[in-house]
């Protein structure tokens, strides 16, 4: 008798904990919700950065392949070592230092990044634009992470090198499907402290290798997808990238929330004169990407600040090219020096 008690008892108490952990769960409340006024970027309603040098400025970092995997045939040999779950769990675990040292926001992609070898096979799609579940638990938990520690996600869509594999996105109603997929899972999850790139680099010549991939590379084709995305999810903020010389088209300057350029291939002197024409359209202009490190960096962080710019590095040796390594502010100390600097009230950015 007793012991029917217990396991009716013992019963009753997993139904109440499930019932009450679903609620508990349900009502989870985000703890970062990123706008834009202007332009400039806002916090729970607070411009990000206040009193600063980079107020209202995102400042970010590029760690796309902190959720890499590779399914193909030719990764190294040391990747039969590498566990992605343990990856991503190095980054997430860097991540309160990273934003204690001024970073705002990091660029997280679907599809990774060069990791240095040609031939993987890393996507968070399958071929018909369908989500691969554990590939996208990696990112939840960055996400989640970040929320907690108060920065944003830029979720990139689309990587040049993902083409010609059995992954491959098969065409134009295939990425659409990945993008609409996409935006449907942020939304789904809730996610506030998330943003959209839809294509890095579009312009980039690797895209010639996808089905249609001369559609996706287009202003058309883009225009088209920042379009369905905003349908799907009209609080959603949404841009896609241009190349290394800090241009955009203006059909891509009129559709997107922000104007998100790469300053790879731009020497530092001429910021000034691209940020310039960009800032008139009163849009947040943000660099998400540029490889200048050191002094180097430090120098292209400084002048991005000093013309409103967000600044993104990327460390393209240690944190992209296999096998990654986070570290922190020792990452490149110079370059997380000049951004905790540029975060930092009263700091003097014309010395």
């Amino acid at each position: 008798m007793k012991k029917r008690l217990l396991n009716k008892l013992s019963a009753a108490f997993i139904v109440i904990f499930m019932i009450t952990g679903c609620a508990i769960m349900k009502n989870e409340k985000p703890e970062t919700v990123v706008t834009i006024r202007g332009d400039k970027w806002y916090y729970n309603g607070e411009v990000i950065n206040p009193g600063t040098p980079a107020e209202g400025l995102l400042m970010n970092v590029r760690m796309v392949n902190s959720v890499f995997e590779d399914r193909g045939q030719k990764a190294p040999e040391i990747y039969r070592d590498f566990n992605p779950e343990m990856n991503t769990d190095a980054f997430i675990s860097m991540i309160p230092e990273y934003v204690a040292s001024g970073i705002n926001a990091f660029t997280i992609s679907l599809q990774g990044g060069t990791p240095g070898y040609e031939g993987a096979v890393n996507t968070a799609f399958n071929s018909d634009g369908s989500l691969r579940e554990d590939y996208l638990e990696r990112v939840e938990k960055v996400i989640k992470a970040c929320d907690k520690s108060h920065a944003v996600v830029n979720i990139s869509c689309f990587y040049q090198r993902q083409h010609s594999h059995f992954s491959a996105l098969s065409g134009k109603e295939s990425i659409r499907n990945a993008l609409r997929n996409t935006v449907e899972w942020i939304r789904e999850k809730r996610f506030t402290n998330v943003i959209l790139e839809i294509s890095n680099e579009y312009r980039h010549s690797g895209y010639c290798n996808w089905q249609e991939g001369e559609w996706l590379m287009s202003e058309a084709g883009q225009v088209e997808l920042i379009q369905l995305a905003k349908q799907l999810n009209p609080n959603l903020l949404v841009s896609t990238s241009g190349m290394g010389d800090g241009k955009l088209h203006s059909s891509l300057i009129e559709t997107a929330d922000f104007l998100l350029i790469h300053f790879n291939n731009t020497a530092i002197n001429k910021y000034a004169s691209i940020i310039g024409e960009l800032k008139k359209y009163g849009k947040p202009v943000v660099c998400n990407e540029d490889d200048k490190l050191n002094n180097a960096g430090a120098m292209a962080l400084k002048e991005s600040v000093l013309n409103g710019c967000g600044w993104g590095y990327m460390n393209l040796e240690k944190n992209q090219t296999f096998p990654f390594d986070f570290e922190g502010v020792n990452d490149d100390p110079e370059v997380y020096d000049m951004f905790s600097n540029v975060t930092t009230p009263g700091y003097n950015i014309i010395d």
